[in-house]
């Protein structure tokens, strides 16, 4: 049988979205709102920078848990550096874009809501010390750069409204069938790609500013990249990369291939591939209990004798719009938790980066 495989039982929490500013806040959220911006999904209407708030709650949950070696969950977040500098856009008439570095937004929501994120910035860092969350590289910023500078351009309603209120969010179209407005490495033509390799080492470069170290661990805004982007990865130092079990690869101008996919899987520059095999969104009304689909799917990854690696998304865990969002987010980790080292008391969490590091030291 195909892929890594160990009698361990591995469990990892993959959480996408960390660093990035989506929705500002409730206030702005309610003016797009009246400017007939739409919400889409639950990222455009719950999804905002982690809060003190987000993050105290969530390091609980976390370390009411512990696995038979003492370790508490770890939520490896793959996180972006950087956001949009709103005020040096604004400055241009909004034709031009600018990015700051993530310790400045939150800086900023500081002054401009204290009773969310004072103290935020230090609270994350005190997380990772603790090795409660471990941010590994998501891109520069979560959004596609050439859909933004055009419509920057073109004067677009939508994304001039997002910005006038300090968010990116709610843009129905990018304009291209084979870009979403939010996925940083999503292309038209194959050509594109060309810029990504200086946007790479430029986001790889703010990252190491930001969260102190450099990442070896990648998954791309959106899910969606072309393996053209590995090299510069690779070069500056990326060893993992997420990728799902089937792959719809974008080769250019709207031709696809279909690609296959499995954890311990390596490219030709000997990258290795680590596949979500668990999904759990407990904030997404799907008709499903979360838990126990979750569970199922961890029972199903031990019986072929494979790490559980489980995907999901910041939002789960986002309280400042709705703090029942977060409650009920957290609700379901919690039970989560505690029923996984219930039924398996020989678990060892694990950041998805140690689970690559295993693998590859196995192979």
């Amino acid at each position: 049988m195909i892929g890594w495989r160990s009698q361990r039982k591995i469990v990892v929490f993959s959480v996408d979205d960390y660093g990035n500013v989506r929705v500002d806040s409730k206030t702005a959220r309610d003016k797009m709102d009246k400017e007939g911006l739409k919400v889409m999904n639950r990222f455009d209407a719950y999804d905002t920078l982690e809060t003190r708030d987000d993050l105290e709650a969530l390091f609980q949950v976390l370390t009411s848990v512990e696995d038979q070696g003492g370790k508490h969950p770890v939520f490896t977040s793959f996180a972006v550096p950087c956001n949009i500098n709103f005020e040096k856009i604004a400055e241009t008439g909004y034709r031009r874009y600018h990015y700051e570095l993530l310790p400045e937004t939150f800086q900023k929501l500081s002054i401009m809501q204290p009773n969310a994120y004072v103290g935020a910035w230090d609270l994350l860092k005190e997380g990772m010390e603790k090795e409660l969350i471990v941010p590994l590289f998501h891109g520069r910023e979560h959004l596609n750069l050439k859909v933004l500078e055009e419509k920057l351009i073109s004067g677009d309603h939508e994304v001039l409204t997002a910005l006038q209120n300090r968010s990116y969010t709610s843009i129905r179209s990018s304009g291209y069938s084979t870009i979403s407005p939010m996925a940083a490495f999503d292309f038209w033509s194959i050509e594109e790609n060309e810029r990504y390799k200086d946007l790479i080492c430029d986001g790889l470069e703010a990252f190491e500013k930001v969260y102190g170290y450099k990442p070896n661990h990648f998954n791309p805004p959106g899910g969606r990249e072309h393996p053209i982007i590995h090299r510069p990865l690779k070069e500056q130092g990326v060893q993992y990369i997420d990728t799902p079990l089937l792959k719809k690869e974008h080769q250019g101008r709207g031709v696809y291939k279909k690609v296959f996919n499995y954890t311990g899987k390596k490219n030709a520059l000997g990258q290795t591939y680590l596949v979500r095999n668990v999904v759990f969104e407990p904030t997404e009304d799907r008709g499903v209990n979360w838990v126990s689909y979750a569970m199922k799917q961890i029972e199903a990854a031990f019986r072929w004798n494979r790490p559980a690696i489980i995907s999901s998304h910041r939002v789960n865990f986002c309280g400042h719009i709705d703090p029942k969002n977060r409650e009920r987010g957290l609700q379901a980790l919690q039970e989560l938790l505690k029923k996984i080292v219930s039924r398996w008391p020989d678990v060892e969490f694990m950041a998805a980066n140690e689970l690559g590091a295993l693998i590859n030291s196995d192979s």
